[in-house]
């Protein structure tokens, strides 16, 4: 049963990867709108990008699974925060995703990174409350979005 909820935990963590393979910026079809924006000169390389995400969607498995994980029952209605606010957090994810690749509306999809980083705080705070390694699972995953918040800016503020 504890390999079954690791799996399921990890196809979690991942499920945004996923779904974003659909708009992944590619140099030829409906995605060459990506390689035509002018970028931050602190804009990583795509292959540092694809590093990035596949350790913080690992990150977020392993960190959801540490809140499966949890015996404690005084902490139910803590667990259902988690879990409702990760679910957000899947879900804004690959909405930004969307917004930004498939619609190319890098206006809408800043203002859905914005809601994603206040939901990833409230979902670290959640995490800490059940799981201090969780937690710390959650700061890496927090501080990329900041990052990808200043780059999704500067494609706004650059185009």
């Amino acid at each position: 049963m504890m390999f079954l909820k690791f799996i399921f935990a990890m196809f979690l963590g991942f499920l945004p990867g996923i779904v974003g393979l659909i708009f992944a910026p590619i140099e030829t079809g409906q995605n060459a709108w990506y390689s035509t924006l002018v970028s931050s000169s602190l804009t990583p390389d795509g292959w540092m990008f694809s590093m990035m995400w596949a350790v913080l969607y690992f990150f977020m498995g392993i960190a959801l699974f540490m809140i499966m994980q949890t015996t404690d029952h005084s902490n139910r209605h803590d667990k259902t925060s988690a879990y409702t606010l990760f679910t957000i957090n899947i879900l804004l994810n690959m909405l930004w995703t969307y917004s930004f690749f498939g619609l190319h509306l890098p206006e809408a999809a800043l203002i859905v990174l914005t809601a994603l980083i206040i939901v990833v705080l409230f979902m670290a705070k959640a995490y800490l409350r059940i799981s201090k390694g969780a937690f710390w699972l959650t700061v890496p995953y927090l501080l990329w979005l900041m990052f990808a918040f200043y780059l999704n800016g500067m494609i706004i503020y650059l185009n």
